[in-house]
This record gives C-alpha cells, sequence and structure tokens, in this order.
C-alpha cells in the first residue's frame, strides 16, 4: 500500500511540474534546496531544506511528506539530469570518445546533484538502472568498438566505471577548491582519452 501511494504522488508530482504555474515552482525550488543541503550536509533536516527553500516546513510537507519521498524526487531528477546531460552531449555526433568526452563536461555541470550520487545517500539502482540512460551508454561504448576510437578490450562496464571514478575526482577536486575548473576539465578530458581511448598497440 505504501509503495503504491507513493508511486501515485509520483505521478501527481510529475503531472503537476509538466503543467507548471506556482506549485511547480515552489516544488523544484525545495527539490534544488535539497540537492544543494544535502551535499553539504547528507544528515540535514527536512526543516533544513524547507529554510533554504524559503519555505515553511507545512508547505514542505505537502510536496513531500516524508524524508523518503524528497529522496525518491532526487533520484528522479538524476534520471532526467543525466538524460538531458545525453542530449547536450550529442552522443551520435562524432567518434564515440568525442562524444565520451562532451558527456564528461556534461555530467560534470550537475554539480552538487554529483556529490549526493556518490555518496549513495540516493540508493544507486534508483538512478543508475535507468533503461534509457543505461542504454545510451551502453551504445556509445558498442559505437567506439565499431568506430575505433574505444579500446575493444575494455568491457562495457569497465569504461563506465572509469568514466564515473574519474567524474568523482574531478568533482571532489572542485568542490574542495583545490584546482581551477579549467585545469579540472583538462585533467578529466585527459584521464579519459589516455585510459578508454585506442591504442596502437
Amino acid at each position: 500500500m505504501a509503495n503504491s501511494t507513493r508511486e501515485q504522488r509520483a505521478v501527481e508530482a510529475a503531472a503537476t511540474a509538466a503543467a507548471g504555474g506556482p506549485r511547480a515552482r515552489t516544488r523544484q525550488a525545495i527539490l534544488d534546496a535539497a540537492i544543494a543541503t544535502l551535499a553539504a550536509d547528507p544528515g540535514a533536516s527536512l526543516a533544513t531544506v524547507a529554510e533554504r527553500a524559503d519555505v515553511g516546513r507545512t508547505t514542505l510537507h505537502r510536496y513531500f511528506p516524508e524524508r523518503a519521498d524528497l529522496l525518491d524526487a532526487v533520484a528522479r531528477h538524476a534520471v532526467a539530469a543525466i538524460a538531458a546531460a545525453h542530449a547536450r552531449a550529442r552522443l551520435d555526433e562524432g567518434t564515440a570518445l568525442e562524444a565520451l568526452l562532451r558527456v564528461a563536461q556534461e555530467y560534470l555541470e550537475l554539480g552538487d546533484l554529483l556529490t549526493i550520487l556518490f555518496t549513495g545517500l540516493v540508493p544507486e539502482e534508483t538512478w543508475a538502472d535507468d533503461v534509457a540512460n543505461g542504454d545510451a551508454l551502453l551504445a556509445l561504448c558498442a559505437r567506439g568498438r565499431e568506430d575505433g576510437s574505444l579500446d575493444p578490450r575494455m568491457p562495457d562496464d569497465w569504461s563506465q566505471g572509469v568514466l564515473w571514478s574519474a567524474l568523482y575526482l574531478a568533482w571532489s577536486t572542485v568542490r574542495a577548491g583545490d584546482a581551477d575548473r579549467h585545469a579540472v576539465v583538462s585533467n578529466l578530458l585527459l584521464t579519459l582519452r589516455k585510459a578508454l581511448g585506442a591504442t596502437l598497440d
């Protein structure tokens, strides 16, 4: 019963967002505040999120009655954000390696959302196993073997693991302020090019 109720709330939230208007803007403001707040402090309370969103706790609870509901919304937001990153990266253009480097830069722009995903606050299966997004990366790896731009010795899951590991290092460095963003992006792209690009060996 709880699952069906949560699914119904998800459907209603999606419909509200699609319709636009004040409710959709308030919901998005709460979601944005949650991502920023939980990235800084995974244990932050809903009251802290409400304060950052500049809404009352009663208002927040109308949109997200429980913490689990808010985290579910963050997971759905992650799926949508990753899909949007794929669209901006134009995965079908150029070689697969070129597309991979573009999508890595787009992923890096997800910012605080990456912190939440990397720390496991949102269960990995709620965002990483999305069929459409997963298929897009698998297709990219397959195309890389066909066009010769990606090292064919690398299994798909290993290649994706390298991508996310490099992104973790890149975003952690940006977040800590240990290097300027331009240098981080350069190092990220160099790492992926050398680790996953085809070699002449």
